[in-house]
C-alpha cells in the first residue's frame, strides 16, 4: 500500500499529521499531534479536494465556525480549537480528537439494552436541543439544523467523571435558517435517515432532525431499520420515507418487550408530517425522563450492587446512591487536554446531572494554591456596552503575607457561552474557583467558593438583557483593552480595601 504523504507533514507550523483516521463526501479527518501544546493529540480536518470552489470553501468556514460556537454550548457537540487554509489554499480545521467507538460500530455487534439506549439518546437530544436553540452569528440568533444525524457521526467515548459521554460530529452540512440565505436548497444528506421534507429540497427546521432521530432510534433498538427501500436510490428512499410506514417493534423482534411509552415515542419520531412529531428535542427528552427513572440509573446500579452481592458471603441491603456535592463534582474534573500546562485562567459552565454551575479554572504552581487556601476572596465585574458588549470578570486572592494574586477572565455578552455564564452568575449568586497544580496538572488540587453581592447579581442579569439589543460597533478586542485600562485604575482602590479588613479569618468573601 502506498504511503499517505501527508504523515508527518507539519501543518501551519504546528500540527504534525500522524495517520488518516477517517474520510468523507465533505473532507479527510487526520490525527495530528498540537506541537504548540507539547503533542497533545488532535483532529485535522481537511476539505475534499473535489469540492474547491468559493462556494464550499465558505461552507467549510461555516462549519467551522459552528461548530467552534456550539462546541463551547455543549459537551454533547465536538469541539473545534482552530482553523486555516494550507500552503496549497486548501482550507483545513482543527478539532478535539475524541478515543472511542462510533454508534455504528457499536451497533454492529448488538442493539442496545434498554438503559444505555436511553443514556445515550438523552446525550443526543441535549446537543440537537442546543443546536435548535440557535447560536449567535453577527448579532442575530441563528437556529442550526445538522441535516445528517446518524449513527456514524455520534461518538461515544469513555469520560472519567461521566462514564459514557455521547458527542454529535460534523455539522459540515448544517444550514443557518436565516430569512436572507441565498443559498440553493440542492440535497444533502443520507438516504436512509433522511426526512420526507428533507428529500423534497424544503427548507428544514428542527423536526426533520428530530425525523432522522427516530429512524436512529429504531435502530439503536432493534439493530434493524425501520423503512426498507425497494432500491438503494434516491427514488426508492424517497418512496419509502413518503409512503410507507414504519416497520412495528414486533414485526422485527416478536421477543423485544419494550415500554409501550417508548415504542409510542419512536414511531411518533419517525410521523410522515413535521406536525405529528415532538416539536423539539425538549419534548423528546420530557418523554424519556419517566423512562429514565424506571429503567436507567436505577437499573445500572442495581446491576452494580447486585454483581458485589453475588461475591459476598452474606446478603446485605444495598446502600442508597450518593449523589455527589458540587464541590465532589468540582474535585473530579481533569484540567481540559486543549488547555496549555501555564499558569492561565479560564471560565466553564460545569453542568452536572443536578445543575450548571459557574467556575472559574486557574492553573498556578502547587506551592501557591497551598498558600492561597487562606485567603479573602474578593470579586468584581465591569461591563462595557460599547464598542463590543464585554464583561471584565474579577477575582483577587488577598494574604496579608503575599499580597494580592489577581484572576481575571473576560466575558464576551455577544456570544452564548458568555450570555450563559453571566446569567448563571446572577442566577447561583456564586462560583466556584477550581485549582490545578502545575506540577500534577491532570487532576484538580482545591475548590473554593465565592459568593456574589445581591447588587451586582441584579446587575448580572441587567447586563445580559441590556446586551442582546445592543449592536457591536468594534471588534471585542477593543473593548477588552479599555476594560483592562480600567482594571489597572481600579487595583490600588481594590488593594485599599483588602488592607483595611481587620480581621483574623482571612478566608472572608468579599464583592466589589
Amino acid at each position: 500500500m502506498t504511503p499517505d504523504p501527508n504523515n508527518g507533514r507539519l501543518l501551519a507550523n504546528r500540527y504534525q499529521l500522524v495517520e488518516l483516521v477517517g474520510k468523507g463526501a465533505m473532507g479527510r479527518v487526520y490525527q495530528a499531534k498540537d506541537m504548540l501544546l507539547g503533542g497533545v493529540t488532535v483532529a485535522v480536518k481537511f476539505l475534499s479536494q473535489t469540492l474547491l470552489n468559493q462556494k464550499m470553501r465558505d461552507r467549510f468556514e461555516r462549519e467551522a465556525t459552528i461548530c467552534a460556537v456550539l462546541g463551547e454550548q455543549s459537551i454533547h457537540i465536538v469541539r473545534v480549537r482552530d482553523y486555516g487554509v494550507d500552503e496549497t489554499e486548501i482550507p483545513f480545521y482543527v478539532m478535539e480528537f475524541l478515543q472511542g467507538d462510533s454508534l455504528s460500530d457499536v451497533l454492529r455487534d448488538r442493539p442496545l439494552s434498554v438503559p444505555r439506549f436511553l443514556n445515550i439518546t438523552r446525550q443526543i437530544c441535549l446537543g440537537l436541543q442546543c443546536a435548535h436553540q440557535g447560536i449567535l452569528l453577527d448579532g442575530e440568533l441563528c437556529p442550526i439544523i445538522h441535516r445528517d444525524i446518524k449513527p456514524s457521526n455520534i461518538s461515544i467515548v469513555q469520560d472519567t467523571t461521566l462514564g459514557e459521554l455521547v458527542k454529535i460530529l460534523d455539522f459540515g452540512i448544517a444550514k443557518l435558517l436565516q430569512s436572507d440565505s441565498s443559498q440553493t436548497n440542492s440535497f444533502m444528506g443520507t438516504l436512509a435517515y433522511c426526512s420526507p421534507e428533507q428529500m423534497e429540497g424544503r427548507e428544514l427546521n428542527n423536526r426533520s432532525d428530530i425525523y432522522s432521530l427516530g429512524v436512529m432510534m429504531f435502530e439503536m433498538l432493534t439493530g434493524e431499520m425501520p423503512l426498507m427501500a425497494e432500491t438503494h436510490s434516491f427514488g426508492g428512499w424517497y418512496k419509502a420515507h413518503h409512503f410507507v410506514p414504519p416497520r412495528t417493534f414486533e414485526s422485527v423482534n416478536p421477543d423485544l418487550k419494550l415500554p409501550k411509552a417508548l415504542e409510542s415515542l419512536v414511531l411518533s419520531c419517525l410521523a410522515k408530517a413535521p406536525s405529528d412529531r415532538p416539536q423539539t428535542a425538549a419534548q423528546v427528552l420530557q418523554a424519556l425522563q419517566p423512562l429514565e427513572q424506571r429503567f436507567g440509573q436505577g437499573r445500572q446500579l442495581g446491576q452494580r450492587i447486585g454483581a458485589v452481592l453475588s461475591k459476598l458471603p452474606v446478603v446485605a441491603e444495598p446502600k442508597p446512591k450518593h449523589l455527589p456535592s458540587a464541590d465532589e463534582v468540582c474535585r473530579l474534573t481533569s484540567w481540559p487536554k486543549n488547555k496549555p500546562i501555564a499558569e492561565i485562567v479560564f471560565p466553564h459552565l460545569l453542568r452536572t446531572s443536578q445543575e450548571s454551575l459557574a467556575t472559574l479554572w486557574v492553573m498556578l504552581h502547587k506551592q501557591e494554591i497551598h498558600n492561597r487556601v487562606i485567603s479573602t476572596r474578593y470579586n468584581q465585574f465591569l461591563f462595557l456596552m460599547s464598542p463590543h458588549p464585554m464583561l471584565l470578570w474579577i477575582t483577587a486572592l488577598y494574604n496579608r503575607e503575599l499580597g494580592p494574586r489577581w484572576l481575571s477572565c473576560y466575558l464576551d455578552l455577544k456570544t452564548p457561552m458568555g450570555q450563559q455564564m453571566v446569567r448563571q452568575l446572577g442566577e447561583s449568586g456564586c462560583y466556584r474557583i477550581l485549582f490545578f497544580a502545575l506540577e500534577e496538572p491532570p487532576r484538580c488540587a482545591n475548590v473554593m467558593t465565592s459568593t456574589i453581592a445581591p447588587l451586582q447579581r441584579q446587575m448580572l442579569q441587567e447586563w445580559a438583557n441590556t446586551s442582546q439589543t445592543l449592536v457591536s460597533a468594534a471588534q471585542p478586542q477593543m473593548s477588552k483593552s479599555l476594560l483592562k485600562q480600567e482594571f489597572e485604575k481600579l487595583k490600588p482602590k481594590i488593594l485599599i480595601k483588602l488592607e483595611s479588613i481587620q480581621t483574623s479569618d482571612y478566608s472572608s468573601d468579599i464583592s466589589g
